[in-house]
């Protein structure tokens, strides 16, 4: 067995990503939208929401494992909403397009 621990999760890896999508979230939110889909914008918005919410009550219990799973899971909501133009927005530090 690897004892390598860079494949952990640690609070402060969670830390991180936490303020990486929080950041994000802000950025989507903020942003213009390049479409003429406005519900789904706005349910976009409501399910990455939600799945933020999910990542801070799960890291509230300690389990980091599905933390960081709904973390990610808000992030690619995030980056569909982004590629799709639904969130206008232009950093590829944050989001999975192109500056």
């Amino acid at each position: 067995m690897d004892n390598n621990l860079s494949d952990t999760i640690t609070e402060e890896k969670l830390s991180k990503y936490f303020e990486i999508t929080g950041e994000a979230i802000k950025k989507a939110k903020n942003s213009g939208n390049r479409t003429s889909l406005d519900f789904e914008r706005d349910d976009m918005l409501d399910m990455i929401e939600r799945y933020y919410s999910d990542a801070q009550h799960f890291f509230s219990k300690g389990d980091y494992v599905n933390s960081f799973a709904a973390l990610n899971y808000a992030h690619g909501w995030l980056d569909s909403g982004a590629r799709l133009g639904i969130f206008d927005v232009h950093d590829s530090r944050l989001f999975t397009v192109d500056d």
